[in-house]
């Protein structure tokens, strides 16, 4: 930290956790709880809405749709602009206009005034959601991060499948006639007070002097827009009528996409600040994570589209019992969200996998269970649906820490924002294709709902099952590289050298400097060596250089090599740059060349760690912890097991730093 950046007194020390990030957690998921809850809960509204205002289909239908398309417009230049001017101010504003616009929509006085106040109001929950993410990221790490993430997709699942619930209650409390605008009222009381726990709470924005400021991509912007809404658009429309949608505006789309990547390597040419790191894209773990994503978005979101519409229409539910009968997905969802986000450091992918596996299996008896067409349909569905909300919860916010895992903090609110837009674009695709469908097969059996019911959710059960099939893929992919990697590992390496760690930089990119405490020398200014040697003749971790610990186990700076069958191998400890004392549970990972996760591991509390590579070869060490700048540099890995010790610097946490206006 230069003198420049004087912490804001009183500060903790450096490279402690903000003590406030939990209760900054709980601020960020009571407001993304809210832009989320907007997506479902307006649908049980619209027929009290329709008599009140003299609203035509169309306009009924741009209340819906406008939110979601203006959602997904904002979500990858408003995750970039939190990036580099401050998720802080980005989020306040965000919650303030999204305050703002909920109370114009309930004063709404006819159709165009509500389709314009939710234009503004997705807006505005568009450019709050990456925020979130990227404040997750940056005050949470390790096993700490699964668990918010846990949380966040738990916030995720309730939104989503207690809408239709709220709606309901709403409109009972309210009355049929104006209780429709309590819908949009009730979030501002709850904003307010997020509003002012926010100012309080949320870490301060980090100083960035003017002529280090990343320049905002416009160009980009607007054409990753244009290319969004044309997309989105005809999905959305065709909700209501597939055959009047536009159509041709899906081409429209794919040639703005096309000129986007083509400005967007220009960009990085010429001032070389894009509006998107392509380069995330060829990290495996984002690039599945957000495919993956997609996919399980159009099946999950379509699932409370036809059930809603199935209940209450088909079987005469009011809009508080179609929301009690979706409840158990709901509470599924919640609590194993929860639970995954505990268990996703242990098990990876295995989770997600599982967690759709499980989707399915409550889908498909869900479908079963309505062809039977019992007579009490709500209790009959409520076990099938707890299975897939315990499925869904396994899927939704663990998926989003494994894709997250390997993106740079700075990076964080621009990755997100791409995530999500596929969220959202998934979501229209599938209520769009689950639509077309369900609405087809009721016009052709003339109003049968229980057969038109079962062939919306056989498409649904299908996109969940293409997610399923891209979850194990990859598994299955993996698996094989690995053994492939591991036979490989056993044919000796023609002479291969110890590793040499280059150096990391504050945004996660290596450079060959020395300013991050590990020098490619093998030197560092606080006397810990990347090959663990010290100037006393010990390290840092107490291993003499003669190679042997106190466990009895060699640590030889030359290299070892390990037992038969287990791959290049690298220990060593994590420790802080100014007094050398160890960093614990930080979370290491090893990328090879292709962008691909090849070893992860949490680190001990005493600092020290192990990671078993799959082959010989280059690899970039990955290595993070609370509090701790990202660092990455290369590393050079031989059959024989090599030793690397991590200095990690503090961390300019946004918590320390005064606000900049």
């Amino acid at each position: 930290m230069t003198a420049r950046d004087q912490p804001a007194a009183p500060a903790q020390p450096p490279d402690q956790p903000d003590p406030n990030r939990w209760r900054a957690l709980v601020v960020c998921l009571v407001a993304g709880f809210m832009t989320l809850l907007d997506v479902s809960i307006v649908n049980v509204a619209l027929p009290p809405m329709q008599r009140s205002l003299g609203a035509s289909s169309a306009e009924l239908s741009w209340v819906v749709s406008g939110y979601a398309l203006t959602f997904g417009l904002v979500l990858v230049a408003s995750g970039r602009l939190g990036d580099d001017r401050g998720r802080k101010k980005m989020f306040l504003i965000a919650l303030a206009l999204f305050i703002l616009t909920s109370a114009v929509a309930g004063l709404s006085v006819n159709p165009t005034m509500l389709v314009v106040a939710r234009l503004l109001q997705g807006v505005a929950g568009g450019m709050m959601n990456p925020q979130i993410i990227g404040v997750i990221q940056q005050l949470f790490s390790g096993r700490e991060r699964g668990r918010a993430f846990g949380l966040f997709g738990a916030a995720i699942g309730i939104s989503t499948a207690v809408g239709p619930l709220a709606g309901g209650l709403l409109l009972q409390c309210g009355g049929d006639a104006e209780g429709w605008r309590w819908v949009f009222y009730v979030n501002v009381p709850i904003g307010i007070v997020a509003l002012g726990l926010g100012l309080r709470l949320l870490p301060r924005d980090t100083v960035v002097p003017g002529g280090q400021r990343r320049p905002l991509d416009l160009v980009g912007a607007v054409l990753l827009g244009a290319a969004v809404v044309s997309l989105m658009l005809p999905l959305v429309l065709s909700e209501q009528q597939a055959s009047s949608a536009p159509w041709w505006l899906v081409g429209v789309a794919v040639l703005l996409l096309l000129v986007f990547v083509a400005w967007e390597r220009r960009a990085k040419q010429t001032h070389g600040h894009p509006l998107i790191n392509f380069g995330l894209l060829r990290t495996r773990s984002y690039a599945l994570g957000t495919t993956l994503g997609l996919v399980y978005f159009a099946g999950f979101t379509s699932i409370f589209f036809v059930l809603t519409l199935f209940l209450q229409q088909g079987r005469g539910f009011t809009p508080l019992e179609a929301g009690l009968a979706l409840t158990p997905f709901a509470l599924g969802s919640a609590a194993s969200s929860a639970l995954g986000g505990r268990l996703i450091s242990r098990m990876g992918k295995p989770l997600v996998v599982g967690g759709l596996l499980a989707v399915v299996v409550g889908l498909v008896a869900t479908d079963i269970v309505l062809r039977l067409d019992p007579s009490n349909v709500g209790w009959a569905i409520a076990g099938p649906l707890l299975v897939a909300g315990i499925g869904s919860g396994l899927v939704v916010a663990p998926n989003q820490t494994l894709a997250l895992e390997e993106v740079p903090a700075r990076e964080g609110g621009t990755a997100a924002g791409v995530l999500q837009t596929g969220q959202r674009v998934g979501s229209a695709i599938g209520i769009s294709a689950v639509g077309s469908v369900f609405f087809s097969s009721l016009a052709s059996s003339h109003g049968n709902w229980s057969s038109s019911i079962s062939s919306g959710l056989v498409v649904t059960v299908g996109l969940v099952v293409l997610a399923l099939i891209v979850g194990i893929a990859d598994l299955v992919s993996g698996r094989i590289a690995r053994r492939r990697s591991a036979r490989a590992a056993l044919t000796p390496a023609p002479g291969g050298r110890a590793p040499a760690y280059d150096g990391g930089s504050r945004d996660g990119v290596p450079h060959d400097g020395s300013q991050d405490g590990v020098r490619s020398d093998g030197g560092s200014q606080d006397g810990v060596r990347s090959d663990g040697g010290s100037q006393d003749g010990f390290r840092r971790d107490g291993v003499p250089q003669d190679g042997l610990a106190a466990d009895g186990i060699p640590h030889d700076g030359d290299g070892v090599s390990p037992p038969d069958g287990i791959g290049p191998t690298v220990v060593g400890r994590v420790v802080r740059s100014e007094d050398g004392e160890p960093v614990p549970d930080a979370v290491l990972t090893l990328v090879d060349e292709a962008g691909h996760q090849a070893a992860r591991t949490d680190g001990a509390a005493d600092g020290t760690y192990r990671l078993v590579a799959t082959a010989p070869g280059m690899y970039q060490l990955v290595v993070r912890a609370s509090g701790r700048r990202p660092d990455v540099g290369r590393i050079t890995l031989s059959r024989r097991q090599s030793v690397c010790d991590v200095v990690l610097h503090p961390s300019a946490t946004e918590h320390l730093l005064p606000v900049v206006d």
